[in-house]
Protein backbone atom coordinates (compact mmCIF):
# COMPACT_ATOMS: atom_id res chain seq x y z
CA UNK A 1 0.00 0.00 0.00
CA UNK A 2 1.25 3.50 -1.27
CA UNK A 3 0.77 6.53 1.18
CA UNK A 4 1.42 10.21 0.15
CA UNK A 5 3.06 12.82 2.56
CA UNK A 6 3.17 16.55 1.42
CA UNK A 7 5.32 18.70 3.51
CA UNK A 8 4.11 22.03 2.85
CA UNK A 9 6.77 25.11 2.80
CA UNK A 10 8.50 27.45 0.13
CA UNK A 11 11.93 27.10 -1.41
CA UNK A 12 14.86 29.12 -1.08
CA UNK A 13 17.17 29.85 1.81
CA UNK A 14 15.38 32.84 2.83
CA UNK A 15 12.33 30.75 3.59
CA UNK A 16 14.39 27.64 5.65
CA UNK A 17 13.79 27.80 9.00
CA UNK A 18 10.43 30.31 8.72
CA UNK A 19 7.39 28.68 10.40
CA UNK A 20 5.51 28.80 7.30
CA UNK A 21 8.14 25.73 6.15
CA UNK A 22 7.07 23.41 8.97
CA UNK A 23 5.89 20.81 6.65
CA UNK A 24 9.30 20.65 4.79
CA UNK A 25 10.72 20.78 7.84
CA UNK A 26 9.12 17.67 9.08
CA UNK A 27 9.66 15.76 6.28
CA UNK A 28 13.60 16.68 6.44
CA UNK A 29 13.58 15.31 10.18
CA UNK A 30 12.26 11.89 8.51
CA UNK A 31 14.63 11.72 6.41
CA UNK A 32 17.48 12.53 8.56
CA UNK A 33 16.15 9.92 11.03
CA UNK A 34 15.87 7.15 8.35
CA UNK A 35 18.57 8.31 6.18
CA UNK A 36 16.69 9.09 3.16
CA UNK A 37 17.72 11.47 0.49
CA UNK A 38 15.42 13.78 -1.29
CA UNK A 39 15.54 14.21 -5.24
CA UNK A 40 14.21 16.82 -7.73
CA UNK A 41 11.55 15.63 -9.10
CA UNK A 42 8.66 16.90 -11.27
CA UNK A 43 7.13 19.84 -8.99
CA UNK A 44 8.60 18.55 -5.89
CA UNK A 45 11.45 17.15 -3.95
CA UNK A 46 10.79 13.48 -3.01
CA UNK A 47 11.80 10.66 -1.05
CA UNK A 48 10.82 7.25 -1.39
CA UNK A 49 10.45 5.35 2.13
CA UNK A 50 9.59 1.76 3.55
CA UNK A 51 8.10 1.35 6.55
CA UNK A 52 6.14 -1.36 7.96
CA UNK A 53 5.45 -2.72 4.49
CA UNK A 54 4.08 0.40 3.12
CA UNK A 55 5.77 2.63 0.82
CA UNK A 56 5.61 6.20 1.99
CA UNK A 57 5.99 8.90 -1.21
CA UNK A 58 7.69 11.87 0.92
CA UNK A 59 6.95 15.35 -1.32
CA UNK A 60 8.14 19.02 -0.48
CA UNK A 61 6.42 21.05 -3.47
CA UNK A 62 8.87 23.18 -5.59
CA UNK A 63 5.81 25.24 -6.68
CA UNK A 64 5.72 27.71 -3.39
CA UNK A 65 3.19 27.32 -0.85
CA UNK A 66 0.02 28.95 -2.91
CA UNK A 67 0.52 26.40 -5.94
CA UNK A 68 0.61 23.45 -3.74
CA UNK A 69 -2.30 21.46 -5.19
CA UNK A 70 -0.35 21.41 -8.46
CA UNK A 71 2.41 19.42 -6.93
CA UNK A 72 0.10 17.72 -4.09
CA UNK A 73 -2.42 16.85 -7.51
CA UNK A 74 0.24 15.28 -9.72
CA UNK A 75 2.48 12.68 -7.36
CA UNK A 76 -1.18 11.20 -6.30
CA UNK A 77 -1.67 10.27 -10.08
CA UNK A 78 1.98 9.51 -10.85
CA UNK A 79 1.95 7.28 -7.62
CA UNK A 80 -1.56 6.07 -7.95
CA UNK A 81 -2.53 6.86 -4.89
CA UNK A 82 -5.82 6.92 -3.31
CA UNK A 83 -6.61 10.57 -1.52
CA UNK A 84 -7.57 8.84 1.80
CA UNK A 85 -3.77 8.11 1.65
CA UNK A 86 -2.99 11.38 1.08
CA UNK A 87 -1.29 13.39 4.65
CA UNK A 88 -0.85 17.15 4.38
CA UNK A 89 1.63 18.39 6.65
CA UNK A 90 1.68 22.19 7.11
CA UNK A 91 1.82 25.29 9.86
CA UNK A 92 -1.06 26.19 12.06
CA UNK A 93 -1.19 29.87 13.77
CA UNK A 94 -4.52 28.85 15.55
CA UNK A 95 -2.69 26.49 17.60
CA UNK A 96 -0.02 27.04 20.35
CA UNK A 97 3.70 26.46 19.39
CA UNK A 98 4.41 22.61 19.19
CA UNK A 99 0.64 21.46 19.53
CA UNK A 100 0.23 18.95 16.39
CA UNK A 101 -3.62 18.10 15.37
CA UNK A 102 -4.42 15.55 12.74
CA UNK A 103 -8.31 15.53 11.09
CA UNK A 104 -9.43 13.51 8.34
CA UNK A 105 -10.84 15.99 6.36
CA UNK A 106 -11.45 19.75 6.91
CA UNK A 107 -11.53 23.66 5.98
CA UNK A 108 -8.65 25.35 4.76
CA UNK A 109 -8.77 28.05 7.68
CA UNK A 110 -7.45 30.77 5.21
CA UNK A 111 -4.01 28.62 4.56
CA UNK A 112 -3.36 29.57 1.17
CA UNK A 113 -1.37 26.20 0.89
CA UNK A 114 -4.39 24.17 1.71
CA UNK A 115 -6.36 26.24 0.06
CA UNK A 116 -4.99 25.35 -3.31
CA UNK A 117 -5.29 21.76 -2.60
CA UNK A 118 -8.90 22.38 -1.96
CA UNK A 119 -9.39 24.30 -5.87
CA UNK A 120 -7.09 21.22 -7.59
CA UNK A 121 -8.55 17.88 -5.85
CA UNK A 122 -11.78 19.82 -5.67
CA UNK A 123 -12.58 18.81 -2.37
CA UNK A 124 -11.24 19.05 1.27
CA UNK A 125 -11.50 15.08 1.65
CA UNK A 126 -8.06 14.55 2.90
CA UNK A 127 -5.88 14.21 6.18
CA UNK A 128 -4.12 17.18 7.17
CA UNK A 129 -1.43 17.08 10.36
CA UNK A 130 -1.71 20.61 11.28
CA UNK A 131 1.62 21.67 13.34
CA UNK A 132 0.89 24.82 15.91
CA UNK A 133 3.18 27.46 15.35
CA UNK A 134 1.60 30.01 17.41
CA UNK A 135 -0.35 33.35 16.68
CA UNK A 136 1.60 35.89 18.75
CA UNK A 137 1.24 38.77 16.10
CA UNK A 138 0.15 42.25 16.05
CA UNK A 139 -2.86 43.08 13.74
CA UNK A 140 -2.30 42.75 10.01
CA UNK A 141 1.31 41.27 10.73
CA UNK A 142 0.36 37.45 9.75
CA UNK A 143 2.56 37.25 6.48
CA UNK A 144 5.18 38.75 8.62
CA UNK A 145 4.84 36.37 10.89
CA UNK A 146 4.91 33.11 9.10
CA UNK A 147 7.58 34.33 7.23
CA UNK A 148 9.59 34.90 10.08
CA UNK A 149 12.10 32.54 11.65
CA UNK A 150 11.89 30.43 14.43
CA UNK A 151 12.76 32.52 17.70
CA UNK A 152 15.96 30.53 19.22
CA UNK A 153 13.85 28.60 22.28
CA UNK A 154 11.79 27.35 19.67
CA UNK A 155 14.12 26.38 17.49
CA UNK A 156 15.69 24.40 20.40
CA UNK A 157 12.27 22.45 20.99
CA UNK A 158 11.66 22.05 17.03
CA UNK A 159 13.33 18.58 17.38
CA UNK A 160 10.75 17.49 19.81
CA UNK A 161 7.50 18.31 18.05
CA UNK A 162 8.57 16.87 14.86
CA UNK A 163 9.61 13.50 16.04
CA UNK A 164 5.75 13.45 17.69
CA UNK A 165 5.19 14.44 13.86
CA UNK A 166 7.06 11.58 12.49
CA UNK A 167 5.42 9.12 15.09
CA UNK A 168 2.05 10.77 14.04
CA UNK A 169 2.58 9.93 10.30
CA UNK A 170 3.67 6.81 10.79
CA UNK A 171 0.42 5.70 12.55
CA UNK A 172 -1.61 7.87 9.57
CA UNK A 173 0.36 4.96 7.31
CA UNK A 174 0.04 1.99 10.01
CA UNK A 175 -2.47 2.49 12.12
CA UNK A 176 -4.92 4.00 10.29
CA UNK A 177 -5.98 8.01 11.11
CA UNK A 178 -8.80 6.98 13.25
CA UNK A 179 -6.38 5.27 16.23
CA UNK A 180 -3.27 7.90 15.26
CA UNK A 181 -5.90 10.88 15.62
CA UNK A 182 -7.04 9.06 19.49
CA UNK A 183 -3.17 8.14 20.62
CA UNK A 184 -2.12 11.57 19.96
CA UNK A 185 -4.46 14.31 19.00
CA UNK A 186 -5.17 15.67 22.87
Amino acid sequence: MKFLIAGLGNIGPEYELTRHNIGFLTLDRIADLEKLDFAIGRLAYRAEWKYKGKTIILIKPTTYMNLSGKAVNYWLKEEKIQQENLLVVTDDIALPFGKLRMRGKGSNAGHNGLGNIDEVLGNQQYARLRFGVGGDFPRGKQVDYVLGQFPAGELAELPIYMDKAAEMIKGFCTIGIDRTMSQFNS
